[in-house]
């Protein structure tokens, strides 16, 4: 009986002693890779660990974005196109309008017939009326200072009308052609004198582009 109990006692502090050793050697592994862990952390030229990679653009995303590229210089190239024909048009009416305009004809002292440099003034004038057929004329009748309102508003009106007859014979068609008289309310010199006289005792021609 005695020898069972010292049997069972002799058994127990071998299991024991085992276990000892063994949960021993377990804290010294976990101790050993805790150190290794932290050995490695702080050593220079280390490599730290791997960013997460930002996750790379979708295709419809870059589809998009170079469409909306695509139109801006679209949109771009439309305006600037818009502005040079605005450009264009503008230098094409004023070199029309230039190649339209007659100098004023002068006329005699209470004369309103047309003396040979006027008719050679119109003449030259005239063909481009016949080329641009959308503009119109208007003719304004001017004399001087002296006589009363009343007769010089008459001379006035019969020195456009000369001048106008004179250009439909030529080609241009009456209906675009339009007569006023200012006698001496508009003198192109305000001065009393014959030079002056002289100036103010003419036809002026006004063009008319073509309504839009």
């Amino acid at each position: 009986m005695m020898k069972r109990n010292l049997l069972t006692v002799v058994l127990i502090a071998l299991v024991f002693s085992l276990s000892v050793t063994f949960l021993t050697g377990c804290a010294k592994k976990a101790g050993l890779k805790d150190q290794a862990a932290m050995t490695s952390a702080q050593t220079p030229g280390a490599a730290p660990p791997a960013a997460k990679a930002a996750p790379a653009p979708k295709g419809g995303e870059v589809a998009k974005g170079t469409e909306i590229d695509e139109q801006a210089l679209r949109d771009k190239a439309a305006r600037e196109a818009a502005e040079r024909a605005k450009k264009e048009a503008a230098a094409k009416a004023a070199a029309i309008l230039k190649e339209l305009q007659i100098p004023d004809v002068y006329f005699d002292f209470d004369k309103y017939n047309l003396k040979p440099l006027a008719q050679t003034t119109l003449k030259n004038g005239a063909p481009a009326y016949l080329k641009y057929k959308d503009y119109k004329l208007v003719i304004e009748g001017h004399c001087d200072e002296r006589g009363t309102a009343e007769y010089n508003l008459a001379l006035g009106q019969k020195r456009a009308d000369e001048a106008a007859k004179y250009l439909a014979d030529l080609g241009i068609e009456k209906e675009r052609i339009k007569t006023i008289s200012y006698g001496k309310e508009m003198p192109l010199d305000k001065g009393h004198d014959e030079a002056a006289w002289a100036k103010n005792r003419r036809a002026h021609f006004v063009v008319f582009p073509p309504v839009k």
